[in-house]
C-alpha cells in the first residue's frame, strides 16, 4: 500500500448524472472502484493530505471532482471540461460494444484484436486524464485508468 497521506480511502458517484446503467457498465464500475481503492496515488498539488474521500460528477459539462477529508468536509474542487474527453469516451463506447458482442459469437482472435483496440483507447484516455489533472493532482498511471472508467459511467446518459 502507498503512502496513506497520498491515497483515496473511499469513492463515491454522483448518482444523479447516471441514468441507466447495465450489467457491463455495472461490472466495469464496481471493478474500478474496488482495484482503486485496493492501489492508488493521489496528491493534490496544493499539499493537503489524505486519505481522501472523492465524489465524482458531472456537472454543467465539466467532470467535478470533489476532494474530501476521512469526515467528508470539502477540502478542495477541481473541475475539468469534459468536452475533450467525448470523442474518446464515444470511440471507447462504441468498441465495448462491439466487444460485448463479439464475446458471445466471435473468433478467440477477433476478440482479441478489439480487446486491444479498446485497451488503446482507455490507455489514451486515461493519459489524458493524467494530463489534464497534472497541475492541479499527481496520479499514477493505475489510478488514471481507474478514474477514466469511472469518468466513462458518469458520462452514460438516458
Amino acid at each position: 500500500m502507498k503512502d496513506g497521506h497520498r491515497r483515496i480511502a473511499r469513492i463515491t458517484l454522483d448518482e444523479r448524472t447516471v441514468v441507466r446503467r447495465n450489467e457491463n457498465v455495472e461490472h466495469e464500475r464496481a471493478v474500478a472502484i474496488s482495484d482503486l481503492l485496493v492501489d492508488n496515488s493521489f496528491a493534490p498539488v496544493s499539499g493537503v493530505k489524505g486519505p481522501f474521500h472523492l465524489h465524482l460528477g458531472i456537472v454543467e459539462n465539466r467532470l467535478v471532482l470533489d476532494v474530501r477529508d476521512a469526515k467528508d468536509r470539502q477540502l478542495e474542487r477541481v473541475l475539468l471540461p469534459i468536452a475533450p474527453f467525448r470523442g474518446i469516451v464515444k470511440d471507447y463506447f462504441l468498441v465495448c460494444g462491439s466487444y460485448y458482442n463479439a464475446i458471445r459469437t466471435d473468433s478467440p482472435q477477433r476478440i482479441e484484436a478489439i480487446d486491444m483496440g479498446r485497451r488503446a483507447l482507455h490507455d489514451e484516455g486515461s493519459e489524458l486524464l493524467r494530463e489534464r489533472l497534472a497541475d492541479r493532482v499527481a496520479i499514477d498511471a493505475n489510478t488514471a485508468r481507474r478514474l477514466f472508467t469511472l469518468l466513462c459511467v458518469l458520462h452514460i446518459r438516458g
